[in-house]
């Protein structure tokens, strides 16, 4: 079965991001042999006076396959987080089954959105995971981080949020190369337009030096918009990028 680990608040300003300590704690995972691992996707939660966040207030969330006890998995990353935890950070962590009720997931799905515009709380994150039985802890500070880590499992498993960690370069900016040439040696599911329209494989599309993946219909694709009237399309700078 799989599962959706998502992990927050896990660093201060002086230290390394939640996104580095997600993916060391999943290469340590893999190297153990406690599952399989995605990509990891970032998830941009509110930011308000109110929230407590180091930086950006946003969490980081991987699929688990291969998992044959997920017991293992919680026990790994709590311990993970108490000797990684940064200081200061108030680390949370969510393990979820993709077993879920409908009923459930829309639940789930709807605090993640309601994460990214409203001030939320860790009472609300707990009395949620009490009722749908999944698992939700702090380890360290105040454990306000169990709000934007469960928030992030709501928001993977929707499957329209999120931006994937790491960048591509394929060559410096204003090169052009086939639409299905960029998706493929990027790993994307395809090249599309803002409205999510898909491009031909064949269309010619200019590149940014970065190039980073987001998170559509549960797959990994890229984001082109026009350049001008002639109709030639171009990837979004990493800039008009950060809104997802």
């Amino acid at each position: 079965m799989r599962y959706y680990l998502c992990i927050d608040d896990t660093d201060n300003l002086e230290t390394k991001g939640t996104g580095w300590l997600a993916e060391r704690a999943c290469n340590q995972m893999t190297e153990l042999g406690l599952g399989t691992f995605s990509r990891i996707s970032r998830h941009q939660l509110f930011v308000h006076d109110d929230v407590p966040y180091t930086s950006h207030n946003s969490s980081m969330c991987v699929e688990v396959q291969e998992c044959q006890n997920p017991d293992t998995i919680i026990r790994h990353m709590q311990t993970f987080l108490e000797e990684n935890g940064a200081p200061g950070s108030d680390p949370g962590l969510c393990l979820v089954g993709e077993d879920l009720s409908e009923a459930a997931r829309k639940r789930l799905m709807q605090f993640g959105r309601d994460a990214k515009c409203t001030v939320l709380n860790k009472g609300l994150a707990y009395a949620l995971a009490s009722e749908l039985n999944v698992h939700l802890s702090e380890h360290g500070g105040t454990g306000d981080g169990v709000v934007g880590a469960l928030a992030g499992v709501g928001l993977r498993m929707e499957g329209q949020d999120g931006r994937y960690r790491g960048w591509w370069h394929l060559g410096p900016e204003g090169i052009s190369m086939a639409a299905g040439e960029v998706a493929r040696k990027c790993g994307a599911y395809h090249v599309q337009d803002e409205e999510g329209t898909p491009l031909d494989n064949d269309a010619p599309i200019l590149l940014q030096e970065r190039i980073k993946l987001i998170r559509r219909d549960g797959r990994p694709v890229l984001l082109a918009q026009p350049t001008g009237s002639n109709g030639s399309m171009q990837l979004l700078h990493k800039d008009a990028l950060k809104i997802y």
